[in-house]
């Protein structure tokens, strides 16, 4: 019993750690090329979770705006945005992590959202938000589901 307590202790602990090493959507720091260096979560992303969120039409829908020949399994691939066909090749992660987070920095007229930004803009949804952002307003992917999506991106270097 004893034993058990010390493991689901040291569990809270390690839990604790890593959600204080995540970094808020209001503190996030972009490079003036909108860039972001430093990993959101300082947990690398699980590649594989990665793509179940690019196709989930209730999470990052990716596949509504872009191709990708690596997905040509699920149905409906959009032609707004451009393929995603050997992106790991074209970009490196920080530049990346900076379009996920607010494409907008670096493609001002982009219709890409802004996945893990919560204010200076208004949103439509619940009630359509308001500028400024309400504070209980929750960014569209939490910071490890960027991370996770940035590993799968990473995956995507053939043509």
């Amino acid at each position: 019993m004893k034993r058990q307590m010390l493991l689901a202790a040291g569990l809270a602990v390690a839990a604790t750690s890593l959600q204080a090493d995540i970094i808020a959507p209001g503190d996030v720091v972009m490079s003036e090329y909108g860039e972001v260096m430093e990993s959101l979560t300082g947990v690398p992303g699980d590649a594989l979770r990665g793509r179940e969120i690019m196709v989930s039409r209730g999470q990052g829908n990716c596949l509504a705006c872009h191709a990708v020949t690596a997905l040509e399994d699920q149905p409906w691939h959009g032609e707004v945005g451009p393929s995603l066909d050997g992106v790991a090749t074209r970009w490196e992660e920080p530049a990346l992590r900076g379009l996920l987070v607010n494409a907008d920095a670096v493609f001002p007229d982009s219709i890409m959202p802004a996945f893990y930004k919560v204010s200076g803009f208004i949103r439509p949804g619940d009630g359509f938000t308001t500028n400024p952002a309400p504070a209980d307003l929750q960014p569209i992917l939490a910071a490890q589901e960027i991370e996770d999506v940035i590993a799968y991106l990473m995956t995507l270097t053939d043509y």
